[in-house]
């Protein structure tokens, strides 16, 4: 059996349960193209994952994105610019 996660949501609703190994390369993916761009709006970085799994990945890789996105906001790890639109993240640190 796979191993999977729980993720987080930072406004405190439930989270999703995902493959733990989906949710790393999707998390990876995140971490790489916000260090190289440091804020972009989501759907443009939900592309650049996209286009970084290049076809080799099993699911909606916008779907994941957005599941991953959650669980990092939640922890911390990334954030959403404040009143901007579209929605801009970058990371945390």
């Amino acid at each position: 059996m796979k191993e999977t996660i729980r993720t987080l949501h930072p406004e405190k609703k439930q989270g999703v349960n995902i493959s733990k190994d989906k949710y790393d390369i999707i998390r990876k993916a995140i971490f790489s193209t916000l260090k190289q761009n440091r804020e972009m709006p989501f759907m443009k970085l939900a592309r650049a994952v996209e286009k970084e799994m290049n076809g080799n990945f099993e699911g909606s890789v916008t779907w994941y994105v957005t599941a991953v996105k959650l669980d990092m906001e939640a922890r911390g790890e990334i954030k959403r610019v404040p009143n901007s639109r579209p929605q801009l993240v970058r990371l945390a640190k």
